[in-house]
């Protein structure tokens, strides 16, 4: 048989591959769509803040542009216009920096679910071996993570140089007026320069979501024989399930016999099946059956209905229907309940022949649709 390296992988992992590549942190993951969101969510706090954020942008520019003569002359000048500054900056990015900590913490459930794994925190001494770095650099995925990264820097350093160029004349013109209109300028350039960045990275983290997805998945297939060794560890060789199907046979055998002496009568066809019942009016709705079984295990009933002194009765029909309808321990089906009737009958008629030494009486014959005997006409 080749080795499992020589197959080829093309069947789907299985629950127990996807379940432990979770547990070790393996899960589609995909750089490009967080970056993506977090650009996104900044943007959209900033654009749905715009005054809000003029108005501290304003207030840090005036701190550094306007001082009165006393102020000049003050030792404290620097601590306080840089303390009244840095309050001014924490004011106008702390929504920012919590809508992209949010964004960052978040995005990835979109792709791969949320998960947590301690395996995936463990150091791993084999990433300090240089010749193996140097082998997943220059491997196939190392590449296609390359060539990603030089299309994302070509493609949006190209559009943001386009955007520059077509906004030359807006900029040259943010220093021209008055403080507050240049800086209503600056921060609508900011805004739309970020809009169309978080849009490419959208576009462009979205096609690496479906390829991530699609290389997680190329990367668990599985072949044939993989999977045929993993069911056979899960659920164990053919050998020892045949061992354990043998021993349940024998367990539930053995249950059988023991409740056969309980039994009112024992069915037969006369040598090929034996099925035995039991009805008990108080407690059951119809006659159940507790033991059954052909050839050997037929004449080992048999056998122990004999020794308790339990009636047999031959009738083929009927023994064969009551073993093809009706599983251990469950009551007969309905359309036997004549058929079984009749031969209860006669047993309580045998029993009081016997106990007045009277004649036995004549043995039924029920009849039997043919159907019910499934198999084992």
């Amino acid at each position: 048989m080749a080795d499992d390296s020589d197959q080829e992988k093309t069947e789907q992992p299985t629950e127990k591959r996807l379940r432990e590549s979770r547990e070790k942190g393996d899960i589609p993951r995909s750089r490009d769509l967080s970056g993506a969101a977090v650009v996104m969510a900044g943007v959209a706090v900033l654009m749905t803040s715009g005054e809000r954020a003029f108005e501290h942008a304003r207030r840090i520019f005036s701190l550094g542009l306007g001082y009165s003569r006393e102020a000049l002359f003050s030792d404290t000048l620097p601590q306080r216009t840089l303390g009244a500054a840095l309050h001014e900056a924490l004011s106008l990015f702390s929504p920012v920096a919590l809508a992209t900590l949010l964004a960052a913490l978040f995005a990835p459930i979109l792709l791969g679910g949320l998960n947590f794994s301690g395996k995936a925190l463990e150091p791993k001494f084999e990433r300090l071996n240089p010749i193996e770095g140097l082998g997943r650099i220059f491997a196939m995925r190392g590449l296609v993570e390359l060539a990603k990264a030089l299309l994302k820097v070509i493609f949006i350093g190209g559009v943001l140089a386009m955007l520059l160029r077509h906004w030359q004349d807006a900029l040259q013109a943010t220093g021209r007026g008055s403080v507050a209109t240049g800086i209503a300028q600056a921060m609508g350039l900011l805004g739309q320069s970020a809009l169309w960045f978080g849009g490419i990275l959208a576009l462009l983290g979205g096609i690496d979501a479906v390829y991530q997805k699609y290389d997680h998945g190329k990367r668990l297939r599985m072949s044939r024989q993989e999977i045929k060794d993993e069911m056979k560890e899960s659920e164990g060789s053919p050998e020892i399930k045949g061992r354990i199907r043998q021993v349940q046979m024998a367990q539930a055998r053995r249950r059988m016999m023991q409740e056969l002496p309980k039994a009112d009568v024992v069915v037969v066809n006369p040598t090929h099946y034996a099925v035995a019942l039991r009805y008990d009016d108080g407690r059951m709705g119809a006659p159940r059956v507790i033991a059954k079984g052909v050839d050997v295990l037929a004449m080992q009933i048999r056998q122990v209905a004999g020794s308790h002194h339990i009636p047999l009765v031959e009738a083929p029909p009927l023994a064969r229907a009551l073993y093809a309808t009706t599983k251990l321990d469950q009551e007969i089906p309905a359309a036997l309940y004549v058929a079984v009737a009749q031969v209860l009958v006669y047993v309580y008629q045998l029993k009081q022949a016997a106990a007045h030494g009277d004649a036995p009486p004549a043995a039924p014959n029920p009849e039997i649709d043919p159907d019910l005997m499934g198999p084992y006409r």
